[in-house]
């Protein structure tokens, strides 16, 4: 019943008469709107803002459709979503930028910097956290899922999941897992003796101006949060409640599409961490003792092909939102997507913001990717 509610509200950038800003012509903002739209109405999303990112600069953003749909509230540029799993790709930056300053061991055990979490059988590094080989379990699809509970800091998160034992060797092979970054974030905590928050709001946040990005606190009051759905059996539902605050590390926050697009515009800039240290973050993790690669994964990022070119993205889906942010560095482009309602899949994801880069000005799409987006 909302296919018809688009184009709601814009923010484009246009390029002066010399000198600057790429922008969008009106041809690429009719095609990318028309892709948003097809996805909306064939996945009965309510809401979703976009942005797209070219040459360092956010070029173009703009909401679709209802924000919250029982008050009428419409999609901005402004509105604010959860990130979910993209969080990851923000505390795996934050690891190695710490890793360049030598002020984190990533091949140390993790208990160096957090001995809060329990040793295992075998060590855990901080390495293995990044590339999602350590075999911490990932988190149920109930109570873990639609956790009620608030939790005021990230070490007190671990009471979840510490205890469990582990899925496999760490190192074996790549097991996605959520409560695996929440173990990185008390592994940045104990590194620099600074607490989560404020510490990526400094490394990750002030230096790309994502002034929009806070933790998803649902006790707080924060202007412009989307209301957040789910679609059962085609029909329209409020989506069940959930706290974020145990899994703040691994997708904890709350942000813009612009935000989201200026954080992959910093790292693709420099702003994080060296060109070096980049290519690592975007190579196929090696399984140190069989010699094989992670197919589609690094660390902190899943990995795809772009016209011959390496490309990053990392997808979000968890209770009120399905999210996506995709970058290519060598063409300078960055997209970012949010739907207000949580299970569109990963694929459904993925293959609009292809479609959306090659309205950017692709020849050729990107491969498909053998590692689902979370």
């Amino acid at each position: 019943m909302l296919r018809g509610a688009l184009a709601l509200a814009a923010v484009l950038l246009l390029a002066p008469a010399t000198g600057a800003k790429p922008a969008l012509t009106r041809g690429q903002l009719k095609s990318i709107r028309a892709l948003i739209g097809s996805t909306m109405a064939a996945e009965h999303a309510p809401g979703a803002t976009f942005a797209v990112g070219l040459d360092d600069h956010v070029v173009w953003s703009e909401g679709f459709g209802y924000a919250d749909v029982e008050n009428r509230v419409k999609a901005l540029p402004e509105t604010r979503y959860r990130t979910a799993s993209i969080g990851k790709s923000m505390t795996a930056t934050a690891v190695m930028e710490l890793w360049e300053q030598g002020k984190l061991d990533i091949d140390a055990s993790i208990q160096k910097y957090c001995p809060k979490f329990p040793e295992k059988p075998w060590p855990i590094t901080t390495r293995e956290l990044l590339s999602h080989t350590s075999g911490i379990r990932e988190p149920n699809e109930t109570t873990e899922l639609y956790n009620t509970k608030h939790y005021d800091s990230v070490s007190d998160a671990l009471e979840i999941f510490a205890n469990d034992p582990l899925t496999m060797r760490p190192g074996d092979d790549f097991r996605y897992t959520t409560w695996g970054y929440v173990v990185l974030g008390c592994v940045l905590e104990g590194a620099t003796r600074e607490e989560y928050r404020p510490l990526m709001k400094r490394m990750i946040f002030d230096p790309a101006g994502m002034a929009s990005t806070r933790d998803d606190d649902p006790r707080a009051i924060i202007p412009d949060r989307a209301h957040g759905y789910i679609v059962e059996n085609g029909v329209l539902h409020n989506s069940g409640w959930a706290d974020m605050s145990g899994k703040l590390p691994a997708g904890g926050w709350i942000t813009t599409a612009s935000d989201l697009v200026r954080f992959m515009t910093a790292w693709m800039q420099g702003k994080y961490i060296s060109a070096k240290t980049q290519a690592l973050m975007l190579t196929p993790y090696v399984l140190p003792r069989h010699g094989g690669t992670v197919d589609g994964y690094g660390m902190g990022w899943f990995l795809d092909e772009y016209h011959g070119m390496r490309a990053g993205f990392h997808g979000g889906g968890t209770p009120q939102v399905s999210a996506i942010a995709l970058f290519v560095p060598d063409k300078h482009i960055a997209i970012a997507g949010f739907f207000n309602v949580q299970n569109i899949s990963g694929a459904a994801r993925i293959a609009l913001a292809k479609s959306i880069a090659d309205v950017l000005g692709a020849r050729a799409s990107i491969k498909t990717d053998t590692q689902p987006a979370p």
